[in-house]
């Protein structure tokens, strides 16, 4: 079985900048963060990521400081920061609508925090300069907010979440005012500022790719608890259970009793598939246990004469095909009635000479043994 990603390893070789520990949060009855353990290294970029009212945004707000959880500690650079203010708190915020004065210029933006703080006016300018030039965005200083664009805007509100400098930086949704295009661009960008100020960050995001592409790390969330923290790739080629499985991307789940565990391998039997499924690797687990086998889309392949007899084949017929240029995405519909999704390349059926088969044709699926994670809940 698949361990829940690298934290043991993370406090073990380190000390943590950012530790949460066993934190709850309740509202009368209900737990929207649930015993939440969490560390995290310096200048790293930790996407916690999962649906609505999963728990990550109020966890966001504890470390804020807007909310004060109802037991647990937070701990930042070796200080408990747990029962401080806001405005005590070496941490800044960048909402999702940027919350920019419209009254004020771009660079008055960015300067308003440190003049609450009241800092000396040349540092004031010199740090708004230096804000201005990381985001590039120098000759626009006298602009109002609305004279910018929307993955400008970002950017200010970026540079005056900077400007003070702060210990640990929170972007809640951070893109998600920005149009698909823009984000996508966008999203490299952020990343390169952040690592070249080299702020400790955490984001809070419901959308898999921007997490996948931006965060060193990722924390799934499901109802108040951490499921699984991990790389973008361990979270991905190891989910370990099928709601991470199925939030991660997208997947092929098959479901069924062991009836074969050894040490080189597992074999399920799945009347999802109408056969059994061979995956190469044991689990230590009895046999008649219900699990769960999970095959992405790219881990199928798509046959218009059948492979060899065995394990991890069924014959289907072509139920739906999504074109999306450089591939497309077969959904083949098994005896069974289960549709599996197969992502075949746009020049694959060129290259082995085949004619693509189309809607209501016989097809046969398959997968190697080694494409198959088994997840036990």
């Amino acid at each position: 079985m698949v361990e829940t990603g690298k934290q043991s390893a993370v406090s073990q070789t380190e000390t943590p900048y950012l530790r949460i520990s066993n934190v709850v949060k309740r509202f009368g009855e209900t737990a929207a963060v649930d015993g939440v353990d969490l560390d995290i290294r310096k200048n790293e970029i930790f996407a916690l990521l999962g649906s609505s009212g999963c728990g990550k945004s109020t966890l966001l707000r504890m470390l804020a400081g807007m909310e004060r959880p109802t037991s647990g500690k937070i701990i930042l650079d070796g200080e408990d920061i747990t029962g401080l203010a806001p405005y005590e708190r070496p941490i800044n915020m960048m909402f999702q609508s940027y919350a920019l004065f419209p009254h004020m210029s771009v660079a008055e933006n960015i300067a308003f925090g440190l003049k609450q703080d009241k800092l000396p006016k040349g540092e004031i300018d010199a740090r708004v300069t230096e804000m201005l030039d990381l985001v590039q965005l120098r000759k626009y200083g006298s602009r109002k907010p609305y004279q910018l664009s929307g993955g400008q805007q970002q950017r200010v509100a970026l540079a005056r979440s900077l400007a003070k400098r702060p210990k640990l930086l929170l972007l809640d949704e951070p893109l998600g005012a920005l149009d698909k295009k823009l984000r996508q661009q966008t999203q490299l960008e952020l990343v390169a500022t952040l690592e070249k100020v080299g702020v400790t960050c955490i984001m809070v995001t419901h959308d898999q790719e921007e997490a996948m592409t931006m965060a060193t790390r990722i924390g799934i969330m499901s109802e108040g608890q951490l499921l699984q923290i991990g790389t973008p790739a361990e979270i991905y080629d190891y989910p370990n259970c099928r709601f991470t499985a199925e939030f991660i991307g997208d997947t092929n789940m098959f479901a069924g009793p062991v009836v074969v565990d050894e040490p080189d391998r597992v074999e399920i039997e799945s009347s999802d598939l109408g056969g059994r499924v061979m995956i190469d690797h044991g689990i230590t687990g009895p046999k008649g246990m219900q699990v769960w086998a999970s095959v992405r889309p790219e881990d199928v392949h798509v046959h218009v004469v059948p492979p060899p007899a065995g394990p991890n084949t069924a014959r289907g017929v072509v139920d739906d095909i999504a074109y999306l240029g450089s591939f497309s995405i077969y959904h083949v519909k098994l005896g069974s009635g289960k549709v599996v999704k197969s992502m075949v390349s746009a020049n694959h059926w060129h290259e082995n000479d085949v004619k693509a088969p189309t809607w209501g044709e016989p097809v046969y699926v398959s997968w190697r043994p080694d494409m198959p994670v088994v997840l036990t809940r």
